[in-house]
This record gives C-alpha cells, sequence and structure tokens, in this order.
C-alpha cells in the first residue's frame, strides 16, 4: 500500500476544517498500525480507526490514539506551492512494530484523517524511542503539498 491522502480531505480542506497554523490552528496526532494500514484505511477513509493501531500491552508505553504532532505550519518554499511541516515526532521507550501512521485532526469532533503513511516496511523499536522523521519541508518532498 503506498501513502494514502484521502479524498476526503481535500474537500475538507476547502471548506476550512483543517487549520494548520503553528500558533492557534487545530492539533493534529499521529497513530501508529502494526499488522496493516488497509483495512482501515483507503482513500475513501475519513476519520481516524483503531484497528490495527498499536496497543500499549505489555508495558509498551505507545498510547491509544498515539499522540499530538509539535509545531504544524504552513510555509510557501517556492513558487506555486504551500506546504504542511511538523516537528519529527518521538514515542519514546516503547516496544512497538509498525507498518505506517495516520495522521488526524484530534481537534474536529470526528479525528478527521488527514494522510495516512506507508513506512514501506516493519519498523521496530525494543524498549526505545520510535521516531518518525518528517521529509523536508520543500516543495518537492514536503509531507502535504498543495501545488
Amino acid at each position: 500500500m503506498a501513502n494514502i491522502i484521502p479524498d476526503g480531505f481535500k474537500s475538507e480542506l476547502l471548506k476550512g476544517s483543517h487549520n494548520f497554523k503553528a500558533s492557534g490552528g487545530n492539533t493534529f496526532y499521529i497513530a501508529l498500525y502494526d499488522t496493516t494500514l488497509g483495512p482501515p484505511y483507503t482513500t475513501s477513509s475519513t476519520v481516524y480507526s483503531a484497528t490495527n493501531e498499536c496497543s500499549s500491552a505489555g508495558g509498551s508505553n505507545y498510547p491509544a490514539g498515539g499522540q499530538a504532532l509539535g509545531n504544524a505550519g504552513v510555509s510557501v518554499p517556492s513558487a506555486n506551492t504551500a506546504v504542511v511541516d511538523f516537528d519529527p515526532e518521538v514515542f519514546s521507550s516503547v516496544t512497538i512494530s509498525s507498518v505506517g501512521a495516520a495522521i488526524y485532526n484530534y481537534t474536529s469532533s470526528t479525528n478527521l484523517l488527514v494522510l495516512v503513511l506507508d513506512f514501506g516496511g516493519t519498523k521496530t523499536a525494543t524498549s526505545g524511542d520510535f521516531t518518525i522523521q518528517f521529509p523536508s519541508p520543500t516543495a518537492a518532498d514536503g509531507i502535504l503539498r498543495v501545488a
């Protein structure tokens, strides 16, 4: 499965349902998944799902629902392209294996889905940190781009 930008997110963006401002914007969460992203996710998905989410069982310290992403912000790194960027996200002292993640708008009452990330294989942390490093916020590489 490849990364997914849900169709619902595209229309929600135009309706003003998501605010990526670094100060005063919505709060976005990232949740990790351990077996498969589809299900629960397809291009027609609209909200966060706990199906196949990593578990906090066995003392892994993974918080159900994931955790808040830091420093959402929008920039225009080159003409004709706006980019959303987040700080790297660290799940500290966890024992988990994950195949991907979902970013969702925690501020919305229904946890609107923003983006589904496929890690391209299983990534593991054993009693350590699981870090998600987002790509540079450039017109060619930004995690979310509108061109």
